[in-house]
């Protein structure tokens, strides 16, 4: 992989991919990091890898251990119920801002994402994609699009675990969540539309439960635990 040159935008660069990798699970929970593995898999030098592990760090999404290494952070259930917090609050408060009745164009919009969600055979990160739009247009169905990107920018934590949760809950729930948000909202019953995308967006916690009964190693627990640096990081 090639990224721009120059310190700044190479940091920057790093850092976002990083970051991706991270939140999409492609580095799970717990994983091992080496700077030299990731510099040569980037193509780049050490430098802005060992920064953008500092930032990733301060983020929460990596931990630095002196003399053993640095580390994927397990998930912490309170970062994502924190994120969750924030995400629900917007999300549920926009619904009081949909016209009655909503915008025809924007309405259209969501039935066509609708139906690629109805699409069979659809992977986790396709339907993670079209969530993320299906929600955005929600939002720009009250007037407040744009506030998407402040939910986006805090629930990253929260993103970690629904992608988790997804490879126990099998998308067709969601799908008809969304299906029945959009009709009362079209119907103009605010209150089931509330109802529904409140119990909607709550989900992730049960699904975290079913998968943490299964992987607990994936989940933090005690903050004072050290992983050993093995060719598999194990946690103590």
């Amino acid at each position: 992989m090639s990224l721009p040159g120059g310190r700044r935008t190479a940091r920057r660069a790093v850092h976002e991919t990083l970051r991706q990798k991270v939140v999409t699970l492609e580095l799970p929970p717990g994983s091992a990091l080496s700077e030299n593995e990731l510099a040569a898999s980037l193509g780049v030098s050490r430098t802005p890898v060992r920064e953008s592990l500092l930032l990733l760090s301060e983020e929460g999404f990596v931990q630095v251990f002196p003399q053993v290494g640095s580390f994927v952070s397990r998930v912490d259930p309170q970062r994502v119920a924190d994120a969750q917090f924030v995400r629900e609050a917007v999300e549920l408060a926009s619904l009081a801002a949909v016209p009655d009745p909503p915008d025809a164009d924007g309405v259209a919009a969501l039935r066509e994402n609708l139906e690629q969600q109805h699409r069979s055979g659809i992977d986790v990160e396709e339907f993670f994609r079209l969530d993320e739009e299906f929600h955005r247009g929600l939002l720009g169905l009250s007037g407040h699009a744009r506030a998407w990107g402040t939910v986006a920018s805090a629930k990253a934590h929260l993103d970690r675990a629904r992608r988790l949760g997804l490879n126990e809950t099998p998308p067709d729930a969601f799908v008809s969540q969304h299906q029945q948000i959009l009709d009362a909202l079209v119907a103009g019953d605010r209150t089931t539309a509330h109802d529904v995308l409140r119990s909607h967006l709550r989900a992730v916690f049960d699904d975290i439960e079913q998968v943490r009964a299964r992987s607990p190693e994936l989940f933090a627990s005690d903050a004072g635990s050290v992983p050993v640096r093995r060719s598999v990081a194990v946690w103590t």
